[in-house]
């Protein structure tokens, strides 16, 4: 039995390690090229060979969800901390803000974000974890709802959009904290309620 167990044992060694040097890579060539980098050099990076990285990531969305597990840890921190606000306008707004340093982590991931929100597709692997933010994200516009800080119209996709949107805008680098912040009164002005308008 210790014969036999002593060979499978070392390969899931492997796969771990390997699977833990992809990561480590694809997160700093993420960083430094944005979602668009080249998979051959994360595989050099990492030690490994091009095959390996595909059967441990069989598509970019696969290693570009990994990756971004680390960076959900983070949202669902940030979310807990949010969630201790008695104020339902100002917890959405914070919400809001978090989504779009989420989705500012590396330049170019609003695009497949959206993308994989507007698809649905079961297949991608950034599909559930947009959901999820979506789900998330109407959990915070109702809450606001009810509180009569929001205008009943509007939805957690709609504000997954725009966060999204305010996150590609400020990858681009085209506009500067003022026009940010400016983009962002527009946005909150559109979806609370015309009554609640400071």
């Amino acid at each position: 039995m210790s014969v036999e167990g002593q060979p499978r044992r070392k390969p899931r060694a492997d796969v771990q390690r390997n699977r833990a040097a992809l990561l480590e890579a694809a997160q700093r060539h993420f960083l430094k090229h944005g979602v668009g980098t080249s998979l051959e050099a994360v595989a050099k990076e990492a030690g490994v060979g091009p095959a390996t990285l595909y059967r441990h990531f069989p598509t970019r969305e696969a290693l570009l969800a990994a990756v971004l597990q680390t960076r959900t840890e983070e949202l669902v921190a940030r979310r807990e901390e949010i969630s201790q606000l008695g104020d339902a306008a100002e917890a959405l707004r914070q919400w809001l803000r978090a989504l779009e340093e989420y989705f500012s982590a590396f330049a170019g991931l609003p695009e497949p974000l959206m993308a994989a929100a507007k698809e649905r597709e079961p297949d991608n692997p950034l599909t559930l974890p947009c959901d999820h933010l979506i789900t998330t994200t109407d959990e915070y516009v109702r809450a606001a709802q009810r509180a009569g800080r929001a205008r009943p119209s509007v939805t957690g996709f709609d504000l997954f959009l725009a966060a999204s949107s305010v996150a590609w805008l400020m990858g681009t680098g085209a506009t500067d904290e003022a026009s940010l912040g400016r983009l962002r009164e527009l946005i909150e002005n559109g979806y609370r309620r015309t009554d609640d308008a400071e």
